[in-house]
């Protein structure tokens, strides 16, 4: 460590130029201390990117930017605005919801009363009644959650038990209760179910297991608004990597870590195959289950607690996208008019998440998230429309599930047949198509199976199942979508500063 004008200066090492790495690379670098990332592919960004193929350009990874509070401060508190760089624009309709029967609900942008409207127009005033009340639990629920279990440091069930208001906090969550049945004691009507238990699949989890208080994100979702960059989500990664290089951090593409150096249960810096780079912390923003199973060699017995902790952690949905680009020119007529996301629900729900969590095979009738962006900088040309199509999908598992080498191109197919039976005329227009799997996803970004949130949210412990910022070895943390508080932008960003404060108070 080295002092400039009374400050610590500490060398830090950030793995992985993910959205999660450079936020706390930038914030750390703000505060003075000398950063390097170290980053295995050729691009920064980790799951979040835009990718241009031909003439269109796809978010491969979120596809929406809720709670940008998040990166406001960020962006503020590293030395400029984040709308100085970045044109957020408000999306609205925030989703609409189609139905196997034909029944559709288009849900607008930052209105509750506009939510409320619109449900009552189509369903009458009892279920609008019904969603209103549950967005009043789930605005509780939020505010009682959002200090001790998403802003702040997760390390022990005392640290909560200890807090005041324990046990009033902890009747309003109901943590013993699943998502599936809060809702239920709210609501009967089937569409407004559906639409709820798809806020499980956004941690990867099953509406049946996960806790209640993913209810949470609900109300985010409808409060904070949903947004998009111009040009691509993946333009915030881009801008938080010059934010970094501004600050004098140093990121290194193309650069794979292969080990986590340490002596004495202290870290002492990585590896990058024979060359050792000291440092006095070590930042994983990787998946949980890699950095301590790979990174970490077997012998550090110090990590021993979080492996098996990670062992016990049930491992979250994986997801198989299609990237359709398409050109209206060869439509005769108009084609259907698409909101910037829509969600296309099946006749049976439920036989998706058993296909996915007990079968282990792919989804025979899946739920289809499109995000169809009206953005011109996302097309070169008139008529065009570049649509990112996912689906729920298992795990890439060939020793005890799925494989996903073989025959994807089939599954490709017949998600494209689907969204044609839907009558949205994809193959008649259709001008670009690539498909990525699970299997895709682990090696890009060596995301075990593909998972895209590293452990699920499914059951009360999952919680503290998921790995914690500040690891067991010590001077060595964990950011990002696989660590606390979870995956998503909005937790992500919250992660990094979990981590940015806590290696400022150990200097």
């Amino acid at each position: 460590m080295a002092r400039a004008y009374g400050v610590t200066m500490s060398k830090v090492i950030v793995i992985g130029a993910g959205v999660g790495g450079l936020s706390t690379a930038a914030r750390l670098a703000k505060a003075g201390h000398f950063v390097e990332i170290y980053e295995a592919s050729d691009r920064v960004g980790g799951k979040c990117r835009t990718e241009w193929i031909g003439d269109y350009a796809f978010d491969t990874g979120p596809s929406l930017l809720t709670l940008p509070a998040v990166y406001r401060d960020l962006f503020l508190k590293t030395g400029k605005r984040i709308e100085h760089i970045l044109k957020l624009d408000p999306v609205d309709p925030a989703f609409d919801y189609n139905f196997s029967d034909g029944t559709q609900l288009t849900f607008p942008n930052l209105s509750l009363p506009g939510i409320c409207a619109e449900i009552e127009n189509k369903l009458g005033k009892k279920s609008a009644d019904q969603w209103h009340n549950l967005m009043q639990r789930a605005e509780h629920m939020w505010d009682v959650a959002r200090t001790p279990f998403v802003e702040s440091e997760l390390q022990s069930l005392y640290q909560l038990v200890k807090r005041r208001g324990f046990l009033a906090d902890l009747k309003l969550i109901a943590p013993l209760t699943s998502l599936r049945t809060l809702t239920k004691k709210y609501t009967t009507d089937p569409y407004l179910k559906m639409i709820i238990d798809r806020y499980a699949t956004y941690s990867g989890s099953d509406p049946r297991r996960v806790p209640a208080v993913l209810l949470t994100i609900a109300f985010v979702e409808s409060s904070f608004g949903a947004w998009h960059i111009q040009g691509g989500i993946g333009g915030l990664a881009t801008a938080l990597a010059d934010r970094c290089t501004e600050l004098g951090v140093k990121i290194h593409l193309g650069s794979e870590v292969t080990s986590i150096e340490s002596t004495a249960g202290k870290v002492t810096g990585v590896a990058l195959g024979n060359l050792k780079i000291d440092a006095d912390f070590v930042v994983a923003n990787a998946d949980a289950e890699y950095v301590y199973n790979k990174l970490i060699s077997k012998d550090v017995r110090a990590v021993d607690s979080e492996r098996k902790r990670l062992k016990k952690a049930g491992k979250s949905l994986a997801g198989f996208s299609l990237l359709l680009g398409l050109d209206n020119s060869k439509l005769l007529g108009k084609p259907r008019k698409m909101a910037h996301h829509n969600i296309f629900f099946p006749k049976n729900y439920d036989a998706e998440f058993d296909q996915i969590f007990k079968d282990r095979t792919s989804v025979t009738d899946p739920t289809i998230y499109i995000c169809a962006p009206n953005d011109p900088l996302m097309v070169k040309g008139e008529n065009k429309e570049a649509w990112f199509v996912l689906v729920n999908a298992p795990r890439h598992e060939p020793s005890n599930g799925f494989d996903w080498s073989k025959e994807p191109e089939r599954y490709a197919q017949q998600l494209i047949s689907k969204l044609d039976e839907l009558g949205l005329d994809v193959t008649p227009r259709l001008d670009v198509m690539e498909f990525r799997t699970p299997l895709d996803l682990e090696n890009s970004v060596m995301a075990p199976g593909g998972s895209i949130y590293g452990t699920s949210s499914n059951g009360a412990r999952s919680a503290f199942l998921r790995a914690k910022n500040r690891s067991p070895l010590e001077n060595l943390f964990c950011v990002g979508g696989s660590a606390h508080p979870g995956g998503g932008l909005p937790m992500v960003g919250l992660s990094a500063e979990i981590v940015a404060e806590a290696i400022g108070l150990a200097k």
